[in-house]
């Protein structure tokens, strides 16, 4: 008696598993997006600018009061506790002002050096994708992928220096700095900015290799665009569907 052999199909088990991707360095800087960026850095230049003010000012604040009154220091144990009482009290009214006042200062000067690295990022990238002054083509009709990569990579030390010498010239606009002065702040800018873009771009190469995971945080500067051109996407091709 002969037997039929039915062909079946193979297990499902029996296909070859996929290969795991080896995941990619945060092609941001430092790792984070440019508003998490920025608020840290805000932050910290806060945090910094304040403790410095305040330790300058209270302990002139300090100086101050103990000559002015020099001449009437006090001679008993209660009159000495006021003293020192008094002279807290006024380390504090004067500390605390000028050191949130210096904090402020220089958390706006910082947020004007990331701010201006930026968007060297995003001009240099939005040239590289395809952005030329003959057309003066918009971002908004670039590709957001061609637009993706130009920006990535053009995050080097070359935007972190034009960005500290573009900071150091309206430090010195600001402050009226004659023109021997003016340029040696200026100069300092573009050596701080370069320091800190090399800096920058070693950190990136180690994580790189070391093989750092893409940080998937998107920035909200970025978010509503390519959520308003993903939009409009997807209308022009329902219209061309239709």
């Amino acid at each position: 008696m002969a037997t039929t052999q039915l062909d079946l199909p193979p297990p499902a088990s029996s296909a070859p598993p996929p290969q795991p991707t080896t995941p990619l360095p945060s092609p941001s800087r430092l790792g984070m997006p440019f508003d998490r960026r920025l608020l840290l850095s805000t932050f910290t230049a806060f945090t910094c600018g304040t403790f410095l003010g305040y330790t300058t000012t209270s302990r002139l604040a300090a100086l101050r009061f103990r000559a002015e009154n020099a001449h009437r220091l006090p001679i008993s144990q209660p009159g000495w506790y006021l003293y020192h009482k008094s002279k807290t009290y006024y380390k504090l009214r004067h500390g605390v002002v000028a050191g949130l006042r210096s904090g402020a200062y220089l958390a706006a000067w910082s947020a004007v050096f990331f701010v201006i690295e930026e968007s060297m990022d995003v001009f240099r990238g939005t040239w590289r994708a395809g952005r030329t002054l003959g057309e003066m083509e918009g971002v908004s009709e670039l590709s957001v992928e061609r637009m993706e990569r130009g920006v990535e990579g053009c995050r080097d030390f070359w935007s972190s220096a034009v960005a500290g010498m573009v900071t150091g010239g309206l430090w010195s606009a600001w402050n009226g700095f004659p023109v021997v002065m003016a340029a040696r702040t200026i100069r300092i800018g573009l050596v701080a900015g370069v320091v800190y873009g090399v800096g920058q771009d070693a950190l990136s190469w180690a994580r790189g290799r070391d093989g750092g995971v893409v940080n998937q945080a998107e920035s909200w500067v970025y978010g509503g665009a390519r959520n308003r051109r993903t939009g409009v996407e997807e209308v022009e091709l329902e219209g061309k569907e239709q």
